[in-house]
């Protein structure tokens, strides 16, 4: 594969970031990371790691610090944190991007992207850049931390596959449709190790908002990241942004070689919807004709663009929202929200009986809008895991703008292609832009006088000690397959308050799965937790590894591991390891004892580690894909430990 004539555009951005490791699949590689982006839910302990460094100023071309997903304030927590936030940016170089500026992926398609570049983010919709050509992955906060102090990002050389999009979308099928059909073809763990590279005639038919839908989404798939070439239509939206002099034409080489292609006709996709509980779980709108709706949230970084809200205000003109249903609008940015409003739409949405919240992710982090009891509640999200909308039985159903404003309008499910006429947005020549709520660093001469401020409730991450020889644990907790990052460290407007506090937050781990598990951990000074398939699929929250690695876990033994969170177990000095054998996985049981003789030795000298299963008189064995540099990380008890002992050496 290294030895190929044609290269594709993932292949090219990559090989010109490379500075450690081989562009063969399945090896690690270390990449240059031009911009990172962080989120205040993640951004607090990020710094806090960063800090810790002692650098005195981040060293990528630009990163940027957001506040989207903690402004609802019912305490002094989050008010807290976002000043740290904006005085450790200060500090260090950072661009503050201030409440109620927007979410985090769309104002960075805006205002930073640029073709080309790296980006890394401590959010896991971050591939949201590979609308406009970047080639942008989520991470935890910790990576992001290391990376904006001047280090590679390590992450096993993903496979590319190469997505032809051929014909046009029909009218009410958008670009959120085509990532829902993905899918539905694809599932939530087919995209484990993969970078999906859009090419094909049918590219060019869709807008940077619209294939920013589709890499956001392409996160549900597993994927590394997606991206789309950077054409006349990427040049027209940063002109419209007036930042022209950051385009430049990117694509794959006409012969360029992939792992794999998939081929998808735009036009014969109709409306779709991701039924509860999960994005995968897809069926066409029209089989769901007359389900009673009782809430619609519009927005989130998914379907919060221009195009999704003048689509929205089109559809909604002269009509009203059905008297039982409650309809919501998250704008994704202040900017979007400018111009809507400016265009005279933004009256269309409040005369229907829209309820207009912040520019920021609210419902879909939890934050707020908690549907009723029993009820159907419409998202245009991205994610519609149990509980996430912060009812532990939600009935959650992921769509189109065009559908939930269908569904608002009838107060049940219809077909959008029953509305009439299909409206036809075309995007500003030029948008109005006010960067005002955009706070850049002082000169770096001025840096050192800033005084980074903490509040009472942020404390430094702790340090785990290095892996001991040998260890004998418990099974403390066994779940099955698609355990969400959600499930082990719940996020809504109770919990993601306490992010900066580990000993605190801890106490919520794995609380809508076992109420006693974190009391029980502390009890037996640790254990290990048994998974299934694709485990700690979802956000990139760093804090489902660390507050665990708090708790005294040990290991996770599972099935298959999501990648991001199989990358912060392994930040945390948590052993990830998959059962070789998965008859092993059903035979284990909660509360087992298991010894794990040696375990240094063993992790050393191969890929396979033995232990014994003491109240079953049996061994097991388990795999790891840790390459020698994560192996030392696992020894040293993490990341933090590894990268001091290396600034020492």
């Amino acid at each position: 594969m290294s030895k190929r004539k044609g290269k594709s555009l993932t292949w090219k951005i990559i090989e010109q970031h490379l500075v450690d490791g081989k562009m063969e699949p399945g090896q690690e590689i270390g990449i240059r990371i031009d911009q990172t982006l962080t989120q205040d839910a993640t951004g607090t302990m990020a710094y806090l790691h960063f800090e810790s460094m002692g650098l005195p100023s981040v060293k990528t071309k630009r990163s940027v610090s957001y506040v989207d997903h903690n402004t609802l304030q019912t305490g002094f927590m989050n008010a807290d944190d976002h000043i740290f936030l904006q005085t450790v940016a200060a500090r260090f170089g950072v661009y503050f991007s201030r409440p109620g500026n927007g979410i985090c992926h769309q104002v960075h398609l805006e205002r930073f992207g640029v073709p080309g570049m790296t980006l890394l983010g401590s959010d896991s919709h971050t591939p949201t850049g590979g609308g406009i050509g970047m080639l942008a992955i989520g991470a935890g906060g910790l990576d992001v931390a290391v990376a904006m102090g001047g280090a590679p990002f390590y992450l096993p050389m993903p496979k590319i596959v190469k997505v032809v999009l051929k014909g046009k979308l029909q009218p009410f099928v958008s670009a959120k449709d085509v990532i829902l059909e993905l899918l539905r073809r694809i599932s939530v763990k087919g995209g484990v190790g993969k970078i999906y590279e859009y090419s094909g005639p049918g590219v060019k038919t869709l807008s940077v908002p619209e294939r920013a839908t589709i890499t956001n989404m392409g996160t549900e798939l597993g994927a590394t990241s997606s991206i789309f070439p950077s054409d006349e239509v990427t040049r027209a939206f940063l002109k419209a942004q007036k930042r022209l002099k950051d385009w430049r034409p990117l694509s794959a080489d006409p012969d360029a070689e992939y792992d794999e292609v998939i081929e998808l006709d735009l036009s014969t996709i109709e409306p779709l919807v991701a039924q509860p509980s999960l994005p995968d779980n897809v069926i066409e709108v029209r089989k769901l004709k007359g389900l009673k709706v009782n809430q619609v949230c519009i927005g989130s970084c998914t379907n919060s663009s221009y195009r999704d809200l003048m689509m929205m205000a089109r559809l909604l003109k002269g009509k009203k929202i059905h008297p039982e249903v409650s309809c919501t609008l998250s704008p994704g940015s202040r900017q979007v929200l400018q111009n809507i409003e400016r265009a005279g739409a933004l009256r269309w949405i409040i005369d229907a009986g829209v309820r207009l919240l912040e520019c920021t992710c609210g419902p879909c982090i939890g934050m707020g809008q908690t549907p009723g009891t029993g009820s159907i509640s419409v998202r245009t999200f991205n994610r519609n895991f149990k509980g996430r909308s912060g009812l532990k039985d939600d009935r959650v159903y992921l769509a189109s703008v065009e559908t939930a404003v269908a569904a608002a309008i009838y107060g049940k499910f219809v077909d959008p292609r029953t509305l009439g006429k299909a409206p036809r947005i075309t995007m500003p020549q030029v948008f109005t832009i006010d960067d005002g709520m955009i706070i850049p660093p002082p000169p770096p001469r001025k840096r050192k006088k800033v005084k980074v401020i903490k509040g009472p409730n942020i404390k430094y991450a702790p340090v785990k000690e290095p892996l001991p020889e040998s260890f004998m644990v418990e099974v403390l907790l066994k779940v099955g397959d698609n355990i969400t990052t959600d499930h082990i460290m719940p996020a809504g407007a109770k919990i993601l308050p306490l992010r900066s506090n580990i000993p605190v937050i801890s106490e919520y781990v794995f609380s809508g799965v076992d109420p006693e598990f974190s009391k029980r951990a502390l009890q037996k000074g640790g254990g290990i937790i048994v998974g299934g398939e694709n485990y700690g699929q979802g956000s990139s929250r760093e804090h489902a590894a660390l507050a665990p690695m708090y708790l005294g876990i040990k290991a996770v033994l599972a099935r298959s591991f999501a990648r991001i969170h199989w990358q912060n177990l392994v930040n945390f000095g948590i052993l990830p390891l998959v059962f070789v054998d998965s008859a092993d996985y059903e035979q284990l049981k909660q509360g087992d004892i298991l010894d794990f003789s040696d375990v240094r030795r063993q992790l050393l000298e191969g890929d396979v580690i033995t232990a014994k299963v003491v109240t079953q008189n049996r061994t097991v064995q388990f795999q790891h894909s840790l390459s020698e540099r994560q192996k030392q990380i696992i020894l040293a008890g993490g990341l933090l430990n590894y990268t001091r002992q290396k600034a020492i050496k």
